[in-house]
Parts: C-alpha cells; structure tokens; sequence
C-alpha cells in the first residue's frame, strides 16, 4: 500500500512578510491599492489558504494549518468551490475521481477526510483542477508566498512595460537598454531568485549598466 503524503518539513525561503513588503513598493510605485494586491479573498484562492490565515500571515503574525491531511480537506474543499464547470456547478465526486483516475470511493473518502492522501492523489487532483504543484499541500505561509510571489511578478511585468513606454516617448537611451539586454525579462527573473540577496546583486547589476548608458549632463 502506497504511504500517506507527508508534507515537507523545511520551513519556505521567502516569507509572506517578505514578500508583502516588495509588493507593496511596487503597488505604490505603480499607483495600484493596496486593497487590490492584498485582497484576502483573491490571494485565498489563488494559494488555498484559508481566508483568516492570510489576513494573519499579511498582518506578520504567526499562522497556518500544521497537519497535512487537513490542510488537503481544506484546499480541496476551496478548489470545488471556486474551480466551478462552465454552467458554474461544482464539479462532483464522481467527476473528480473520473478526472483524477481513482475510484468514487477513494474520491469522495479524501474529500471527506477520511483518507490520508498520497502524492499521487494530490497530483492527479491538482491537475484535474489545473492548479500548480504543492496547491493542496504546501505549508500555508509558503503557499500565500507563492500567491504574492506570483502578484509581484505581474506588477514587475506592468512596472517595466511602464518604463519602457515613457523611454521611447522620451527616446532615451534607456530604451535601446531596455530592447538590446532585455531588462525587462530581467526583472521578472529577479522576483524568482529565493533570496533578497540574490536580487540585490541584481539590482546591483542594472544600476551599474543603466550608469552606463545615462545622457551626458548638459
């Protein structure tokens, strides 16, 4: 018999603090709320982590479901509830265990709770719900990280595009960076890198090579 799904025991390399304090330059620099980016409901769904632990974890205090079995019954839970067919119904035991190759016992016994589930159970229902690796597992602050993780790499993508707009109005140097180095793919990259210290030799990097290609004074 396969074993049960034992969660990892490492705690993750990012944060949610740590994360939510890049996330909220960026909105600020781009002018977007905060009550948008940090939306409780939003990043619950988008990580699965229910909605009162992410109003803890954004607020910096300790939070999360310890126990594996239950953190699956709960994100599963969430994904029938936001992961709806196209006529908006849930989706039923028996079309999740049809989806996830497993019988409707096995089925409607993980969802119930009543079966630890292995990590073939987990992968095959993430893929039946098309959610990333680790949805219906990962420790609660590591998920909500990804969640914000995944904000910060769309306002860097908006941030650069942004940028890359005002240079050529301007016709500054700044473009012909931004077109032959491809910065901008740069900093989406850099929001990957697992720690602030990575990304500060990044930063690093580019202001170096941006001195470089700045308009002589006048």
């Amino acid at each position: 018999m396969t074993g049960g799904f034992e969660g990892p025991g490492a705690m993750p390399t990012t944060t949610p603090t740590t994360v939510v304090a890049r996330v909220g330059a960026l909105a600020d620099r781009l002018g977007v709320p905060h009550t948008e980016v940090f939306d409780v409901g939003r990043l619950s769904a988008a990580s699965g982590v229910p909605e009162s632990v992410v109003g803890a974890l954004l607020s910096g205090r300790p939070a999360g479901e310890p126990d594996v079995q239950t953190r699956f019954v709960q994100r599963l839970d969430l994904l029938r509830r936001t992961r709806l067919k196209p006529n908006g119904r849930r989706y039923t035991q028996q079309e999740i265990a049809d989806g996830a190759g497993m019988s409707r016992q096995q089925a409607g016994a993980l969802i119930n709770g009543d079966r630890r589930p292995t990590m073939e159970h987990c992968d095959a229902i993430q893929r039946f719900f098309g959610v990333h690796a680790g949805f219906l597992t990962a420790e609660d602050p590591e998920a909500l990280a990804g969640a914000l993780q995944r904000t910060e790499q769309e306002l860097l993508q908006q941030l650069a595009d942004r940028e890359r707009e005002a240079a050529a109005a301007a016709d500054e140097p700044l473009e012909r960076l931004l077109q032959d180095h491809g910065v901008r793919g740069i900093a989406w990259r850099a929001a990957q890198l697992p720690t602030d210290q990575h990304r500060d030799k990044v930063a690093e990097w580019l202001d170096m090579l941006l001195e470089s290609v700045k308009r002589p004074e006048a």
